[in-house]
């Protein structure tokens, strides 16, 4: 499926938001399985990122396609925010709502719900309301939520951040289960150890631009910028 949907390609995209640049432009091209890590020093633009590919913000000047110009481009992705927004349902209404929106059937489901919410570990709160959940609780729920539509592509927007060892272990084994299935994930993440964990390739955005794209192992061997060297060290990087 993926190989249908790419590649997304941005030409001089830029994206601005209050009469200022806040990224771009942007020339870029994603294509073939596995997972994109994008990073980045706070502030640089990687979030922005993400949403001018998944389409939440537009571009201003340049352009954004999916394969050309696939017009179903947009329902077959996905994307989960740094913090989730929870519904005011139950743990299982809450991961069968994009299957009820898409016109299954309240039992079908309910019954892809409920196997979903078992796969991450949510199998016994399938009643519980999803707002009193855990912060790691309510990102396993995010991604069972994103996941159980089968998306091509799923964007994620730091979706370990302020989670222990123990959840970010659990949410990394669910996004390699998705990638098996064959799932192409387009990441932000500030975790370096994440990133050499789980990138098959890897963005650098500086300061609203790209400064770096290449494949993970040579990103972390020789990056192809001074600042994304600098943020390999441990430099403070402005």
């Amino acid at each position: 499926m993926v190989s249908d949907l790419l590649p997304v390609t941005a030409k001089g995209a830029v994206v601005r938001k209050g009469g200022k640049t806040i990224l771009g432009p942007i020339d870029l091209a994603i294509s073939g399985k596995g997972t994109t890590i994008v990073m980045g020093p706070n502030g640089s633009g990687k979030t922005t990122l993400l949403r001018l590919l998944h389409g939440l913000d537009r571009a201003r000047d340049g352009s954004v396609s999916w394969n050309g110009a696939r017009e179903d481009a947009h329902a077959a992705q996905a994307f989960i925010f740094q913090t989730p927004k929870m519904m005011r349902r139950s743990v299982l209404d809450n991961i069968a709502y994009p299957l009820r929106v898409r016109g299954a059937s309240r039992k079908q489901a309910r019954i892809k719900a409920e196997d979903w919410a078992t796969r991450i570990g949510l199998g016994d709160a399938l009643n519980r309301d999803a707002q009193a959940l855990s912060g790691g609780e309510r990102q396993k729920l995010a991604l069972a939520r994103a996941l159980v539509t089968e998306p091509a592509i799923l964007f994620l927007d730091e979706p370990t951040t302020n989670l222990d060892g123990g959840s970010t272990r659990e949410i990394e084994d669910i996004l390699s289960q998705a990638l098996d299935t064959g799932t192409r994930l387009i990441m932000a993440t500030h975790d370096i150890g994440q990133a050499r964990r789980l990138a098959d390739e890897v963005i650098f955005i500086h300061r609203g631009t790209m400064s770096a794209h290449q494949r993970a192992t040579a990103f972390f061997e020789a990056p192809a910028s001074q600042s994304a060297a600098a943020y390999l060290r441990g430099d403070i990087v402005e």
